[in-house]
């Protein structure tokens, strides 16, 4: 019999924890092996004269030289590199919303080479190795509270935890407007009304009551103008939707103040507080007006008997004082 000679390992590396499974092919293996990493003898299996598999024992980062030896002597060493595993100490920010999508900085040590990031048993929905100390990854979809890992040659990380969190979505509010000293009822619709959240009009908190999920019964407090009804829960706040706040019309003047009893004539309203007007009403018969502005607005005349009638205008909240048109 003549010394070992080792001619390969499969594989040539393997994390510093050791347990990797190792082939060794060469020549004149016996059952009196001794297969050593270094210094450090470790179990094997001698699958035939030509072939060991040995078991990797936990070794420091580096290189190592794998020899078998027998009674004949020891065989020519071959290098087997110990990988560090990776070490996650922080990731920030360690929560995001349930739809995924957050840029999460995942802080450790050994990440170069990382091949794999997971939030629990779900892969990043991207990363980019940014440094040996810095993964920045996306989040996926998911729910409730996940472990990320991040794996690399030398083995899985530990675990650090991410928390998703609801992020409120508005997709309607009904009714979209409003009087200005508020007490409304105004139902919102979305997703996600779930958990501790806030209702705002503008900047301005109000009460409501959440129906279920996907529905929030809201009261309007006093405001002015158009102003966007927000929800903000533990993810954060959502898109914001137009409410108007509405004050009662006032009719300044109408220009031609007559019209041929034929209708037809375009006329001109003045006045204050027509946004969101519905109708303008010549005596008892209602006509849908062209909101210019605020504070003009347009109706076209219908049939009528000779005389005056009064005209005025309504919006959701009021009607206006009556101003004098006059068929001729």
């Amino acid at each position: 019999m003549a010394a070992p000679t080792i001619s390969t390992i499969s594989p040539t590396s393997g994390p510093a924890t050791g347990g990797t499974s190792v082939v060794i092919t060469g020549t004149d293996f016996t059952a009196f092996s001794t297969v050593r990493f270094d210094a450090t003898a470790t179990a094997f299996t001698l699958d035939s004269a030509t072939q060991i598999t040995a078991i990797a024992p936990p070794g420091p980062v580096g290189t190592a030289s794998v020899t078998v030896t027998t009674p004949e002597g020891t065989s020519n060493g071959v290098t087997y590199t110990y990988l560090a595993v990776p070490v996650l100490t922080s990731a920030s920010p360690n929560q995001g919303p349930t739809s995924g999508g957050t840029s999460v900085v995942l802080a450790g040590s050994g990440l170069t080479g990382v091949t794999a990031v997971s939030f629990g048993a779900t892969p990043a929905a991207g990363f980019v190795v940014d440094s040996d100390t810095q993964i920045t990854a996306t989040s996926p979809v998911g729910t409730g509270i996940v472990n990320i890992t991040v794996t690399g040659p030398g083995g899985t990380s530990n675990p650090v935890a991410f928390v998703y969190v609801f992020l409120p979505t508005i997709s309607s509010i009904a009714p979209t407007s409003g009087p200005a000293t508020g007490g409304n009822s105004v139902t919102i619709t979305g997703t996600d009304f779930v958990g501790p959240l806030t209702v705002r009009f503008g900047a301005t908190a109000t009460f409501f009551t959440i129906d279920s999920d996907t529905s929030i019964t809201a009261t309007a407090p006093p405001g002015t103008g158009s102003v966007a009804v927000t929800v903000t829960g533990t993810g954060g706040t959502s898109n914001g939707v137009t409410y108007t706040y509405l004050v009662a019309p006032v009719l300044a003047s109408i220009t031609p103040a007559t019209g041929p009893s034929a209708g037809g004539t375009v006329v001109t309203l003045a006045g204050t507080g027509f946004t969101g007007a519905t109708t303008v009403s010549f005596g008892a018969t209602g006509v849908v007006p062209t909101v210019i502005s605020d504070i003009s607005a347009t109706a076209t005349s219908p049939a009528a008997p000779p005389g005056t009638v009064s005209v005025t205008i309504t919006n959701p909240i009021a009607t206006s004082n009556a101003l004098p048109y006059t068929y001729t």
